[in-house]
């Protein structure tokens, strides 16, 4: 049973009648797969949600990491109050957390799980396998061989499978990267502590690779950091209390201060009506590469970074990498290293959500100039009743669906449309 806080508006048993009756599949239970699915079940649908509850939190992301984001923008979306993280936090006895708090993984995984009993419920670990149109409805497939029938199906897997690994380093690992191979990603770590004595060069220049090297050193790992750009951007420490010209001049948001970020998080509708080459432009460069400001301590002059430098090349030499550099003055140079972690971000590719059928993928309309889907203002893709949310849905809305922040935009609406149109 989904128990009820304070506030929460209760669904009525019965209330949504639409496709048959059918339930709504939410596939992901992440920020945005939990928000969906406890707004649907607050307007009476009948809801299954699969996959394990913040399982990216809990799986891919280093033991020690912290979250970027501040706890203003953390919360998940609950379809009636009581459930932020300040409540969570309130009710468990624990201090209130402020911007000058970062807030540890482990923490934002409890507060998950909390947000899952009260306004979710039941989560399903079956794996989907299979998603394919079946009428106006969806046929579901799980991995244990059940078969289910959905009157809609909301994609809410967050970056899952999107991991990008530049072609130099891929030639490495035929087959696949990983933690035991000569090279990985960040988002394929639990624990960094096995390469303690290990040469490490850590590929990239954003909060994944800045902590990760600071990890792996702290680990006793010889980490090296590898950055594209001129310099590595950090953080500024936050002010509690700003002066009004300061509000005036920057405003705050979800995102950070500043004019633009203000305004792709005020009005993610408003980004969706602009050209497809802007949203783009906004997706691709709105937020760059950079590290928290709390971070920064734990990095500069603790752990070699190198700017300026890039990948040119890779081999393998036994258990060794030899890395081909081009540094500030394109002189080549080799370094050698036992492993190399790629904190090279993720490319959005509908073709890369492996539980959607190819007639169903060649189905979906996708944005002019990328590989991620084209959705109307409800979140719904060109095919009726297909959703996405979260990340594949950024360069529609804006850079704040690659955030927590984005949750009660994108719920909501779905929800909305989900019991209007079925």
């Amino acid at each position: 049973m989904t128990q009820s806080l304070r506030g929460q508006r209760l669904a009525k048993e019965g209330a949504f009648r639409g496709r048959g009756g059918f339930p709504v599949v939410v596939v992901g239970a992440g920020p945005y797969g939990l928000s969906a699915a406890a707004h649907l079940r607050a307007a009476g649908v009948p809801v299954r949600i699969f996959g394990e509850v913040l399982g990216s939190w809990r799986h891919a992301m280093a033991t020690g990491m912290f979250l970027k984001s501040t706890p203003a923008a953390t919360d998940l979306s609950a379809p009636g109050p009581g459930g932020r993280l300040a409540d969570f936090r309130r009710l468990h006895g624990e201090p209130e957390l402020t911007e000058l708090t970062p807030i540890p993984c482990d923490v934002f995984v409890r507060y998950g799980q909390w947000f899952q009993k009260w306004y979710v419920g039941e989560v399903d670990p079956a794996r989907v396998v299979a998603v394919d149109r079946d009428g106006a409805a969806f046929s579901v497939r799980l991995d244990d061989g059940q078969h289910l029938t959905a009157a809609a199906v909301v994609v809410a897997t967050g970056l899952n499978g999107l991991a990008y690994i530049p072609r130099e380093l891929r030639a490495l690992v035929p087959e696949g990267p990983g933690p035991a191979a000569l090279v990985s990603h960040t988002s394929q770590h639990t624990d960094l502590s096995p390469y303690a004595g290990q040469r490490v060069a850590v590929i990239g220049g954003g909060q994944s690779a800045l902590e990760s090297a600071a990890l792996l050193h702290e680990a006793g790992a010889e980490a090296q950091v590898f950055v594209r750009e001129r310099r590595v951007l950090w953080g500024m420490t936050p002010a509690l209390a700003r002066p009004l010209t300061q509000r005036l001049a920057k405003p705050a948001s979800p995102l950070g201060t500043g004019w633009i970020l203000a305004a792709v998080c005020k009005t993610p509708g408003g980004v969706k009506r602009l050209p497809a080459s802007a949203r783009l432009m906004l997706f691709r460069r709105a937020l760059g590469p950079s590290g928290g400001w709390w971070l920064r301590d734990r990095v500069e002059g603790v752990v070699a970074v190198r700017t300026s430098c890039r990948v040119t090349g890779a081999t393998a030499d036994a258990d060794t990498v030899l890395l081909e550099l081009a540094g500030p003055t394109g002189a080549p140079e080799t370094v050698v290293v036992d492993h190399v972690l790629a904190a090279t971000g993720y490319r959005l590719d509908l073709d890369a959500v492996p539980f959607l059928t190819s007639t169903l993928r060649t189905a979906v309309a996708c944005v002019p100039g990328s590989k991620a889907p084209d959705l109307n203002g409800a979140f719904e893709s060109s095919v009726p009743g297909l959703y996405f949310t979260g990340s594949l849905a950024a360069p529609m809305f804006g850079p704040m669906m690659r955030f927590v922040a984005g949750t009660q935009y994108a719920a909501t609406r779905i929800a909305r449309r989900v019991t209007t149109t079925s």
